[in-house]
């Protein structure tokens, strides 16, 4: 078993089992079923505050826009907001969760993409700033109202991720407006009366080295000094994005978050001097590195199924809980949480109960010897694990669970067999 698994302070091994901030495993999978979220209140609160620390010693104009599609839960959007945090949302359904959590819409911006007229109406009724996608969503936008602030977002041609579909820019993203109409869309907003901008730009999501974000950093100051000089705008805020990666496997390394905030913004800094742009805000968007090694999976063994070629460790969580690995053929850590000083001597695939080949947890993990009954532990699920779980396989929902300092509290209940009924009415022909 790696290390660094127990590295960052709040996972612990007490007597051979997984304590999570305090609290047994054991306990909570006890007390409230598997699958089961757990999330650790002090590891969002510490990756929050490590982050804008070593941003804020470079430029004072800093802002943190927590991307919240990585988790909505209300009590994380809730730790954030108590941190001082602001808030990138996708959807307006982010959008409502965001004011229900206590943000105000000064600190809400909307960044979406194929975005329907009702639900432009129902950004411009909540007050939030809205992040245009296309010259269609600008135009549908300005003809039923005039906003004070407008920020576009940019495809810089510059694209990294750790995965194919989570490239978010270049020649074949959906994502932003490209170079050659970025000057119309500041044109056309000005002449209709908008008075302030910005602008922003996200490359992908999962990048572990500074490069990446240097070259797109410095391709979109380009493209804002161009705004800058054609159109006349002066930029309120110039937006990175988000795409701060964290290690999923054993063998990778952290982001260096001390040379990637003096490179960025010493790079930043350089360029708004050099191409006379004042002194705008600088935003970034990070998601899964707030939240990611935040979030741990409690998943029960109930199977073990030995073939000519294969050992399989059948749990009770699936792609319906956690849908990385078989999305983006994803690594997460996987512990046996009860038997955490057992030594690793078999080989197996940790498979879900989804009727899908896909459907596994890990390929050819080397783990302790498994028994039915075991207790494992998936790490690093705080970000995209529950929020793109699904009901697949008429599957309920899985809990969440909070600890902080020894405690623990229920956030989510688990969905029952008549969740699956929530929304649907019969035909009176089928009654």
């Amino acid at each position: 078993m790696s290390s660094k698994i127990f590295s960052n302070g709040y996972l612990e091994n007490r007597g051979g089992v997984l304590y999570i901030d305090g609290v047994s495993s054991l306990e909570l999978a006890e007390k409230f079923d598997t699958p089961l979220y757990v999330l650790a209140e002090r590891r969002i609160r510490e990756n929050y505050r490590r982050l804008y620390d070593a941003l804020k010693k470079h430029y004072d104009k800093v802002r943190i826009y927590y991307s919240a599609k990585a988790n909505t839960s209300l009590s994380v959007l809730k730790i954030l907001e108590s941190e001082g945090a602001y808030l990138d949302t996708v959807s307006p359904g982010e959008v409502f969760l965001a004011l229900r959590a206590s943000f105000t819409s000064d600190r809400i911006l909307f960044t979406g993409t194929s975005v329907r007229d009702d639900e432009l109406k129902f950004l411009v009724d909540s007050g939030v700033t809205i992040n245009i996608d296309s010259l269609s969503q600008l135009r549908r936008l300005l003809s039923f109202h005039l906003p004070e602030m407008i920020s576009v977002r940019v495809n810089p041609e510059i694209g990294a991720g750790h995965h194919e579909h989570c490239i978010t820019a270049g020649r074949d993203s959906k994502f932003g407006i490209w170079e050659d109409d970025v000057i119309k869309a500041y044109k056309y907003a000005r002449e209709a009366g908008v008075k302030k901008f910005g602008i922003q730009m996200h490359i992908g999501s999962g990048i572990l080295t500074v490069e990446p974000f240097l070259l797109a950093a410095e391709k979109m100051l380009e493209i804002a000094r161009h705004v800058h000089e054609e159109v006349g705008v002066d930029f309120d805020f110039i937006d990175f994005g988000g795409g701060l990666g964290v290690p999923y496997r054993p063998e990778e390394e952290s982001l260096d978050l001390d040379l990637y905030a003096e490179k960025v913004l010493g790079l930043y800094l350089r360029r708004i001097g050099e191409y006379d742009l004042g002194e705008p805000w600088f935003f970034i968007e990070p998601g899964r590195y707030i939240v990611c090694d935040a979030g741990v999976l409690l998943t029960r063994v109930n199977t073990l199924k030995i073939t000519p070629f294969k050992k399989f460790v059948g749990v009770d969580a699936g792609f319906n809980t956690l849908i990385r690995p078989a999305m983006y053929g994803s690594y997460h850590p996987i512990i046996v949480a009860n038997r955490l000083d057992s030594a690793e001597e078999e080989v197996y695939d940790v498979a879900g109960p989804i009727c899908e080949s896909g459907d596994l947890l890990a390929r050819d993990r080397r783990l302790p010897r498994i028994s039915e009954g075991d207790l494992l532990a998936v790490l690093n699920v705080g970000a995209y694990g529950f929020s793109m779980s699904s009901q697949y396989n008429s599957r309920p929902r899985c809990g969440e669970v909070l600890v902080k300092d020894g405690e623990y509290a229920l956030i989510r209940r688990k969905e029952d067999f008549e969740s699956l009924l929530i929304g649907q009415e019969l035909p009176s022909w089928l009654k």
